[in-house]
């Protein structure tokens, strides 16, 4: 389907859908099994280049990625298990006889997450935050087979089952996005910005957002790995904006006769 706000924004990417299904789309990009990669990768190819992607439960690309997509909490198969992972996202695992050890097999096998497994990535204080933050997660085991994500104009509603739609976009688009998401209903807050992985506002935020009496959009893309790993694909002034599906059909009405008509908004197009 096509999108008004895509079109009034001056969007240059595509709108990213995302779809649960049982089958795989013919020809979609998929990381190999057990290949380590950024679901956030994928997600950039289907924006910029139009190339549907799809994953499962053998090809979410890492372990933030699966628990992301929701696939389950995927930070069980860590190296050293859950523990592992908390330290991983904080302090790091040099602190422990067995993390050193991990840490030293994936140095010698030039696993290129040896030194923040050590040494930490350092996002959150200490291991107990991060065990309080992947707790507070809504992490869950989506009922398909698949998570697809794909361009919004090839997307069919009639028979996708789609969950969201993403926009990556700079800050004067960003605030036009939010500004429609409070067209109606001022009163509410209907924009959030959550801290977790990017994928996972994509993901399993949104998805929660689903079950809330008035959805909230998420703005994203605050996760400097997944910045780092786009970089090639947006620049450095993209962010994300996530509207769960019955968000963004509301939004969608609201394009015309709003403040994309006006003065000031054709000023920040010039």
């Amino acid at each position: 389907m096509e999108s008004k706000i895509a079109s009034a924004i001056g969007l240059k990417t595509h709108p990213v859908a995302i779809i649960w299904a049982d089958e795989a789309p013919e020809g979609a990009l998929q990381f190999k099994p057990g290949r380590w990669g950024c679901v956030m990768s994928l997600m950039a190819g289907v924006a910029t280049k139009g190339k549907t992607s799809v994953a499962d439960r053998e090809t979410y690309g890492c372990w933030g990625g699966g628990v992301g997509l929701g696939f389950g909490n995927r930070y069980e198969t860590f190296p050293g298990g859950l523990e592992g992972f908390y330290r991983f996202l904080s302090d790091g695992n040099d602190k422990t006889e067995m993390g050193r050890q991990i840490g030293a097999g994936m140095e010698k096998a030039g696993v290129a997450l040896a030194d923040d497994f050590l040494r930490g990535e350092r996002y959150l204080k200490d291991p107990e935050c991060t065990r309080t933050f992947v707790q507070s997660l809504p992490i869950r085991d989506v009922p398909s087979k698949y998570v697809v994500a794909k361009p919004l104009e090839e997307a069919d509603p009639t028979h996708d089952n789609v969950k969201s739609v993403t926009f990556f976009v700079e800050p004067d688009a960003l605030s036009a996005l939010v500004i429609l998401a409070n067209f109606a209903h001022p009163e509410r807050e209907n924009v959030a910005i959550p801290w977790a992985a990017a994928c996972q506002v994509m993901g399993i935020l949104a998805y929660q957002e689903l079950d809330r009496d008035y959805p909230r959009a998420l703005v994203g893309l605050t996760d400097i790995s997944a910045r780092k790993n786009t970089r090639g694909s947006f620049g450095n002034n993209a962010m994300s904006f996530t509207a769960p599906w019955p968000v963004f059909l509301e939004m969608e009405k609201h394009v015309d006769g709003s403040f994309f008509e006006r003065e000031t908004w054709h000023a920040l197009q010039s």
